[in-house]
């Protein structure tokens, strides 16, 4: 008996030291999209088990515009509802100033279309799902479809759209204007994320902050927009959220904001499965052929 309680324990001690969710494994990874001679960019796809030419979801990583990496993608999950997901890096903001960001994104996007047969996914209707500084990404995708200030010349599918037709923003800023009177310590202070992204406070470059906002850049040919926020969120604000949402709602396009009444900055149920089930099924609604 004694040797039995014994081995109990020691499986429970073994237990509590691992992770209690680990996030599967890409299956094919650190695929390059963008090779320039100053920087390299990568992405890791995962697919879904037994399905066919499945839609794509692209992952965009938060961390401010300064760290963090494609390899922490947020949504593998999407496998298990048939999505295909590639994570996809860009460069930071020590690497390079916006618009250089955005620009990597598009370049992904067109790489993607251009590889779709190569890696047996449906990309012609592509989906974008980030968090936090990857949530401004995503959103930013979505409604600068054509602009040329921020479509960039980057990779060699230039032939390819950039355009993207459903958008997840999991907590992410979309007015840097409204953040500069509210947030100032995220954007006017030398070592703040958006100072750093932008290369000059807000206050000092109030055309290139809008430039970079989301909510500036709304037209009603823009996709369904799809927002998870936190109502505790510290670090970026609710308004950011209900922001873009006014514009969604001005140009009669469809927008859904779920807050989530406990939720902090990306700590919460943001990705229970309730909520899951929730992404997944506005992206199957508009991804589908």
């Amino acid at each position: 008996m004694k040797s039995r309680v014994l081995f109990l324990v020691a499986g429970l001690l073994t237990m509590a030291a691992l992770p209690l969710s680990a996030e599967p494994e890409p299956p094919v990874k650190d695929v390059v999209f963008l090779a320039t001679e100053d920087f390299e960019l990568k992405l890791d796809f995962y697919f879904p088990e037994d399905v066919e030419n499945p839609p794509l979801v692209v992952f965009i990583h938060g961390g401010g515009w300064r760290n963090n990496s494609y390899k922490n993608c947020r949504t593998p999950w999407l496998t298990d509802y048939g999505f295909a997901v590639a994570s996809i890096g860009y460069r930071l903001s020590h690497q390079a100033t916006f618009p250089a960001q955005i620009h990597d994104c598009k370049a992904a996007i067109r790489w993607l279309r251009a590889h779709a047969e190569e890696y047996g996914y449906d990309a012609t209707r592509i989906g974008v799902a980030g968090t936090s500084a990857g949530g401004h990404l995503v959103a930013l995708l979505g409604v600068s479809g054509g602009e040329e200030a921020l479509e960039g010349t980057l990779g060699k599918h230039l032939d390819q759209s950039s355009r993207v037709q459903a958008v997840v923003d999991y907590f992410g800023p979309t007015d840097f204007i409204l953040r500069s009177q509210n947030q100032p310590k995220k954007t006017e202070e030398e070592d703040s994320p958006v100072k750093l992204l932008l290369g000059a406070p807000v206050s000092q470059n109030p055309e290139l902050a809008k430039l970079a906002s989301p909510a500036f850049h709304v037209t009603e040919d823009d996709p369904p927009l799809l927002i998870f926020h936190g109502a505790k969120d510290k670090t970026v604000y609710l308004d950011q959220s209900e922001r873009i949402v006014a514009e969604y709602q001005k140009a009669g396009l469809g927008v859904t904001l779920e807050v989530l009444p406990d939720g902090g900055h990306g700590k919460g149920d943001f990705f229970e499965k309730a909520n899951r089930d929730k992404a997944a099924a506005f992206l199957k609604k508009h991804l589908s052929p």
